[in-house]
């Protein structure tokens, strides 16, 4: 059980902060996906109102960084903030990115893969993955083991399990498994456990004329965040590192507004209320910043609460089976424990 148990679906994120203030000041942390107007801008809004020692902002595009940081600058000005661009969907900025950051730092207490992306049309990265499942799941993969010795550094002093690695998924996992069959979705034969839900419904289940179903797409890319977040807690709880993952629920932006739009009228069919940005942020904040969840317990947090993921998302052996193939398309092999 979280500390609030009634925190929910219209918790502010700003409440939480407030409440787990002790657990930002004076903290470093970095939140990946930071954009004007979006979960990541409230994210780290949020949590530069509560003093912490270090606040990294990480995302592709420097202008918009730069725009969230003046936000900051502005209404925080005694909070530290550095910038570092960081292009999920390729290898070598994924790299780079660690390099900086370590530059910047030599320990970090909590990490954000707040990140993530969703196309309807087939794309690929420059290593030759499918984009979504290369920049949802495979570059905050990589970023992450980049950044261990950082954790492991944070986590030496502090109590067990405020350490954190946090990542968003989607509730949009439940649609489909890992497809370790068929993972770049070009249309090869998979075993049906590792089909999409059917039927899909409505502007789900429409695909791109060569086939391709950005939807599943997404929903593999999610699972494995999911699926992701079981190895790290199997492998980093003793080292005093918690991770957790969530579902932040779907957010008002300018594309979920535009009711001409097929695929987010689908959206409304199925998730009624819309958060704000900043309601957004609260389930991201209270798996990051929570005492009540050092003790890792549960997996998967919705509303500001632990939920169980679909049973394809929990399982321990596709979670092994995700972080082998992981390191095979990354070309690097990580050993938590070392």
């Amino acid at each position: 059980m979280t500390s609030h148990p009634t925190y929910g679906l219209k918790t502010p994120g700003s409440e939480v902060a407030q409440a787990f203030a002790e657990r930002i000041r004076g903290k470093t942390i970095l939140v990946t996906g930071v954009s004007p107007k979006s979960i990541g801008a409230a994210t780290v809004l949020n949590l530069a109102s509560h003093g912490p020692a270090l606040l990294i902002l990480a995302s592709r595009t420097k202008a918009r960084l730069q725009e969230v940081a003046a936000q900051i600058a502005e209404k925080y000005p005694d909070t530290r903030v550095e910038l570092v661009i960081l292009d999920l969907g390729s290898q070598s900025s994924v790299r780079q990115a660690a390099a900086d950051v370590a530059a910047l730092t030599d320990k970090l207490d909590i990490l954000i893969n707040n990140a993530g992306m969703m196309v309807t049309s087939r794309q690929a990265t420059p290593e030759g993955i499918e984009q979504q499942f290369g920049t949802n799941h495979i570059g905050p993969f990589l970023f992450t083991n980049l950044l261990l010795p950082l954790l492991r550094k944070a986590a030496e002093s502090n109590p067990p399990g405020a350490t954190r690695i946090v990542s968003l998924s989607s509730a949009g996992h439940r649609l489909s498994p890992i497809r370790f069959s068929d993972y770049n979705l070009e249309g090869k034969p998979v075993p049906p456990e590792e089909d999409h839900a059917k039927p899909l419904q409505g502007a789900f289940a429409k695909c791109a004329p060569d086939g391709y179903n950005g939807i599943v797409a997404y929903a593999q890319s999610k699972t494995a965040n999911i699926l992701f977040t079981v190895y790290l807690q199997t492998h980093l709880t003793k080292l005093g590192i918690a991770a957790y993952t969530l579902h932040p629920g779907t957010i008002q932006t300018d594309l979920s507004r535009d009711q001409d739009d097929e695929l987010s009228a689908q959206f409304y069919k199925v998730a009624p209320y819309w958060k704000s940005p900043d309601e957004g942020s609260s389930t991201t904040l209270v798996a990051a910043l929570d005492p009540a969840l050092d003790d890792v317990k549960g997996l998967y947090l919705v509303d500001c609460q632990l939920a169980e993921p679909a049973p394809h998302a929990r399982d321990a052996v596709s979670a092994d089976r995700l972080w082998k193939l992981s390191e095979e398309l990354v070309g690097e092999t990580f050993l938590l424990g070392a």
